[in-house]
């Protein structure tokens, strides 16, 4: 549903033929919002502003939400909504099971890539932004009412397969009982083994020439170390609490078969071109080109991508595709994507987007990095996350840090600051909506009423209830921006004025209608906040 601001925006805007870029009013007494277009037409029309003030306020009418407008100074335009007009809008909200989140008039089915992890490996620190930022965009465009598809783009075929399968048969280890450690450690001495044996090296080599002919033996054990991994991965997932199922697991295996058609359409439309013995796309505005087929004849990046392109226009129907990948691969997408659609595999109808985001830092400011110097995995993460916090309030702190700056910039891991529960952090919200639950949980051993929302006469009142009718809005804004900080900046806020009237509006020694209409406020804060916390994959604990 439209906000109470959208709608006075709209009526000012028909009248001026301008955003009235409206502002909460510094102070109670000049209303809830203030506007400066008055002075901004002024200046353009050559006109005193108090004189285009009036006129405006003349002709806007906005009598069934405000009282009647007022201008300040030298020609602001004070705002002050209709006590009944909040109750009515902060009681639908209330009593709305979606809690004022309106489903798209026009659903689209998004395909939505990440984690996108690889066979063998331990997810790293790296991982961690993709994965919850993936998990607040399917969260949120489902809640909006699209088909969501997730897909971990799994890196799961390539010529180290050849040296891993190697070491597998040299050690004779059991492929399919290796811990994601184990995974790793065996890669690790698989590659020093390639780097030092020539005779290993070779036989690396001639397996992978086997797994990609389909050997039989190759390819069962080929099989084990993915299927363990996928297991291995799942249990990171679900103690990340994101929602990637095996199911989701999309391998670049799944597109081998139409890699060489990928080739011969290219080829074909003249879009790609033999260079030095590699086939290359040449992209406008790139030095260097996009190689879909190395000189060796093997497939890299570009050719699995666009494939996968192919398949999710094709046969999943994506309206919408988004891969939330850093922002180091900004380039290598930007050709993907230009090549899609020259090749007609990407029509305008379909919006392909790179979702870019920045690095995490230690407290050097440099990418986080282990004592010893190596990248961090994800799960020793979260290890050192719940040694400062329980796991539910741990991952609050890691996920509201992640969510709540701009994608593209870089933050710093600092756990202390990150688990308190006092300031702009995850934590903070979730004390918030455990003190509703504390306030509801002794009305109700009193029996009390909670709700209807029906008198608002001090500030604080109104102010809680019109942040309430903007979550809504807030949520369809980052369905379409990609921009969660918007919802995390939303709900911070909503806990504040939450805390301003539980400090100046007593809850449970009020009385009659004034009890019941707080006790709803409460009730509606816990539940909005609640379901926001749980579109950025936080937990919304009963207590804290």
């Amino acid at each position: 549903m439209s906000s109470l601001p959208s709608k006075l925006s709209a009526r000012f805007a028909d009248v001026a033929g301008v955003d009235p870029e409206l502002r909460p009013a510094t102070k109670p007494q000049f209303g809830h919002f203030q506007s400066n277009v008055a002075l901004r037409l002024a200046k353009s029309e050559g006109q005193n502003p108090r004189a285009v003030a009036q006129r405006l306020v003349d002709e806007i009418d906005v009598s069934d939400l405000a009282e009647p407008l007022e201008i300040a100074g030298p020609g602001f335009i004070n705002i002050r909504l209709k006590p009944e007009v909040l109750a009515a809008e902060a009681e639908q909200v209330r009593t709305d099971p979606a809690n004022g989140i309106v489903a798209a008039e026009q659903p689209q089915t998004v395909v939505i890539d990440y984690p996108s992890a690889n066979v063998a490996k331990q997810m790293h620190v790296g991982h961690l932004r993709t994965s919850v930022i993936g998990d607040a965009f399917n969260r949120v465009l489902t809640a909006l009412g699209h088909t969501v598809v997730p897909q971990d783009h799994m890196g799961d075929w390539g010529r180290q397969f050849g040296m891993l399968v190697e070491q597998v048969l040299d050690e004779q280890v059991d492929a399919g009982s290796l811990s994601l450690p184990e995974a790793e450690a065996l890669y690790k001495r698989a590659q020093a083994h390639f780097n030092d044996d020539p005779d290993f090296a070779d036989r690396a080599r001639r397996r992978v020439v086997l797994l990609q002919s389909g050997d039989p033996e190759t390819i069962k054990l080929w099989q084990a170390m993915v299927e363990s991994s996928r297991q291995g991965l799942l249990k990171t997932y679900q103690r990340l609490g994101i929602k990637v199922g095996l199911d989701d697991f999309d391998g670049e295996s799944r597109y081998n078969d139409d890699l060489p058609k990928v080739v011969e359409e290219l080829e074909a439309a003249g879009i790609a071109v033999v260079d030095q013995g590699a086939l290359c796309v040449f992209v406008d505005g790139f030095a260097a080109p996009m190689i879909v087929r190395n000189r060796e004849g093997g497939f890299g990046y570009a050719a699995t991508d666009l494939a996968a392109i192919r398949l999710r226009v094709n046969e999943i129907r994506a309206d919408r595709i988004l891969y939330v990948v850093d922002v180091r691969q900004s380039d290598h997408f930007a050709q993907v994507f230009d090549t899609a659609k020259r090749a007609g595999w990407l029509p305008d109808s379909v919006e392909a987007r790179h979702v870019p985001f920045g690095t995490v830092l230690g407290a050097d400011n440099k990418p986080l990095k282990t004592r010893d110097g190596g990248t961090a995995t994800l799960e020793s993460l979260l290890d050192a996350a719940e040694t400062e916090a329980s796991p539910e309030i741990a991952l609050a702190a890691i996920k509201y840090a992640d969510l709540s700056n701009s994608l593209i910039k870089d933050y710093v891991f600092d756990l202390e600051r990150m688990v308190r529960t006092s300031g702009d952090t995850g934590p903070y919200l979730q004390y918030a909506h455990a003190r509703c639950n504390q306030v509801l949980r002794k009305a109700q051993a009193e029996g009390y009423a909670i709700g209807p929302i029906t008198v608002l006469d001090e500030p604080a009142e109104q102010q809680l209830a019109l942040k309430l009718t903007q979550f809504g809005e807030v949520v369809a804004e980052v369905g379409q921006s990609l921009a969660p900080h918007k919802l995390t900046s939303y709900l911070y806020d909503l806990a504040e004025s939450f805390s301003g009237f539980y400090e100046k509006c007593p809850v449970l020694k009020s009385e009659g209608e004034v009890r019941t209409t707080r006790l709803g406020l409460v009730q509606a804060t816990k539940e909005v906040l609640a379901q926001g916390l749980d579109l950025l994959g936080i937990v919304a604990p009963e207590r804290m």
